[in-house]
């Protein structure tokens, strides 16, 4: 595991943004950790996890023109990325949607720098893929070409079919999903981490039984 990977992990465990017990999922599964992104909820915190961002992406290689944030949460994550992107010497433009059409002022749905070119779409986890779903649909009707997903964490559960949700956008897309870490990093963390590796063999057997190939 690389050493941002790795220090994503330590820092959600920090926040209490990853927790390990039981916790019923939205889905109805009994699950033995929980990532709720919602927690980076100070200044000191988003910088931090901007510039994960910043470093996932930059290790990926992905080429992109300007970032794109889905309303609601990705329109703080598509900003932090991009100021992150920035401090490293990537200026980039962002733009984001409203969920409701403005209807006075510069009206529409959409926020920000014009799309254009190849966009790379920016949010906190991908559960049902739905927000990617509207987001490349707005990008396309705009004239720009969706270049690929950002994510914090991939959970690297299966949805309602065989594959996971990033695995369907990958699959019906063609977009390539880049994840600070996976499923499998947790694991390897907790493996490599004395106090906390009485909570492996839950994870374990939850991606044994929820979990896709990678």
């Amino acid at each position: 595991m690389s050493d941002f990977r790795q220090d994503f992990i330590r820092f959600a465990l920090d926040k209490q943004v990853l927790k390990f017990g039981e916790f019923i999922t939205k889905s109805g599964r009994k699950s033995p950790y929980f990532f709720n992104a919602g927690l980076f909820n100070d200044g000191d915190s988003v910088l931090k996890l901007s510039r994960f961002y910043a470093q996932a992406i930059n290790a990926s290689g992905l080429q992109f023109d300007m970032l794109f944030g889905p309303a609601y949460k990705g329109i703080i994550l598509a900003a932090a990325a991009g100021m992150a992107l920035a401090e490293g010497g990537r200026n980039l433009p962002f733009a984001y949607n409203r969920k409701e059409a403005k209807d006075h002022g510069e009206g529409g749905t959409l926020v920000g720098a014009p799309l254009k070119g190849r966009v790379l779409i920016v949010d906190d986890v991908m559960t049902a893929g739905t927000a990617v779903r509207e987001s490349v649909k707005l990008i396309r009707d705009a004239g720009a070409e969706p270049a690929g997903v950002a994510i914090a964490l991939d959970r690297m559960e299966r949805g309602t079919g065989a594959l996971s949700a990033v695995q369907e956008v990958e699959q019906q897309y063609g977009l390539p999903v880049v994840a600070i870490a996976t499923l499998d990093d947790i694991l390897g963390f907790l493996a490599d981490s004395p106090e906390l590796s009485a909570n492996l063999a839950a994870v374990e057997a939850y991606r044994a039984e929820y979990g896709v190939k990678a």
